[in-house]
């Protein structure tokens, strides 16, 4: 290993902006099992297929409908 590194000629990530945060969520069982099991059928893990399902909901601009009673 090196002693000393240049990085004159460096440049940023350009991936930096796709880069995912960690974010800790409280979620119900019936939610998580059902995209446990619909990541076993498509091969992703459930934690990606919830990342997708939200990015689509934010893309699309998805607003939900709350109605309290």
């Amino acid at each position: 290993m090196r002693k000393e590194y240049d990085f004159s000629k460096s440049r940023k990530n350009p991936y930096a902006a796709a880069l995912k945060t960690s974010v800790t969520m409280r979620l119900d069982q019936d939610s998580v099992e059902y995209f446990k099991n619909l990541s076993t059928n498509v091969g992703i893990p459930y934690q990606s297929l919830i990342n997708l399902y939200l990015r689509d909901c934010a893309t699309s601009k998805k607003k939900i409908d709350i109605n309290w009673k």
